[in-house]
């Protein structure tokens, strides 16, 4: 750490889980649409319901960036709230440009269109979850999520791996760089309105990251000829401050628990969903809730979504700090845990609700 309480440039990229190696699910629809090996199929009790909640999408709030950048009390209100009952919500005139969104898109469709074999170019070593595969498959009976990933570090860019980094379809990489880092200026704008409904100066949730990080996740959801047996991702919450996700316009995938209901979060054009973490939430002391999720398949479309993830340096102390311990109760209901650990101790477990923020509950 240099003189100045800042992580030092020169500093080694982390590695983070080892993963154990699992088939390619695009290669098992494209040499068979219609088997569902047995690894991927759930318990009854964990399938998706037929019950229909799409009506609830409606009412997971919408959040207009360019109203809190103008420090408009209504929509830091409805962000309050929205961080509150919902755990997510939608952001509108985020300000990242459309041209810069589409071409990740078409730059992501070309790339998955790749040979399995070129892709495997960039796989995902055995101790890390840098590169393309799957992470967070931990033992050889786990029940299987029903997509592959490119996940990669982004930010600060000495953690780039870049043997990682598709080279193909041309110019991928720039395009990754251009998109994170419009993303990661929404990041910083929302965290200056997190700042203020947190009771705190603007700029204090970013400095409590030390060095802010952030990885990127696009996954592919292959189509699936049983779409009721299997889920595109487990349920879980997200071991980030925030996560910021980008969907396709016509396919709708991503669910969240509200209420013990599974509800859809439909898709916004130009929207970009945004939910609130693990480290949010202990930040906050609980105000703020980082809420399960999870994704389903689709019988006849693919569907690739685009996740950003943003947290704190390793070397982080994430605890409530004491004016968010509410001063009626004055109960502090999370323990100082070192950021790193909690989230590798979450890597090396298989995704399971919320199962790794009883980790950092004081017990009571």
């Amino acid at each position: 750490m240099g003189s100045n309480g800042t992580f030092l440039d020169n500093e080694e990229a982390p590695t983070y889980a080892p993963s154990i190696p699992v088939p390619n699910v695009q290669e098992l629809v494209r040499k068979d649409p219609f088997q569902v090996p047995q690894r991927y199929v759930r318990k009854v009790e964990d399938r998706p319901k037929d019950t229909d909640t799409s009506y609830l999408s409606s009412f997971i709030p919408v959040i207009d960036l360019s109203l809190l950048l103008m420090g408009n009390n209504e929509e830091l209100n409805k962000l309050d709230l929205a961080c509150r009952e919902w755990g997510f919500f939608q952001v509108v005139n985020h300000g990242v440009a459309k041209q810069v969104s589409q071409k990740m898109k078409d730059a992501a469709a070309e790339f998955f269109k790749l040979s399995l074999e070129e892709k495997n170019k960039y796989a995902m070593p055995s101790d890390d979850i840098q590169g393309y595969g799957h992470a967070y498959v931990v033992s050889e009976d786990q029940i299987l999520d029903w997509s592959d990933a490119l996940i990669l570090l982004v930010h600060p860019s000495h953690y780039r791996k870049l043997k990682f980094w598709p080279n193909s379809p041309k110019g991928i990489q720039e395009i990754i760089k251009e998109y994170s880092n419009a993303i990661r200026k929404v990041a910083t704008e929302l965290f200056q309105s997190f700042s203020l409904i947190m009771g705190m100066d603007k700029e204090a949730l970013l400095g409590l990251h030390k060095q802010l990080v952030q990885a990127y996740r696009v996954n592919y959801y292959p189509p699936c000829s049983k779409p009721d047996q299997v889920l595109g991702v487990s349920p879980h919450s997200d071991t980030s401050t925030i996560t910021i996700l980008m969907q396709e316009d016509d396919v709708c995938g991503l669910q969240i628990k509200n209420n013990n209901e599974w509800v859809p979060v439909n898709p916004i054009p130009d929207a970009l969903v945004v939910n609130v973490g693990d480290v949010f939430e202990i930040w906050s002391n609980g105000k703020y809730k980082s809420v399960e999720q999870r994704a389903v398949a689709n019988y006849s479309k693919a569907r690739i979504s685009y996740a950003s993830f943003l947290f704190p340096h390793d070397e982080v102390e994430i605890e409530p700090p004491s004016h968010m311990v509410d001063s009626k109760t004055k109960q502090q209901l999370y323990k100082k845990v070192r950021y790193g650990e909690y989230l590798r101790s979450s890597m090396n477990k298989k995704m399971e609700g919320k199962a790794h923020t009883q980790m950092a509950k004081i017990e009571g």
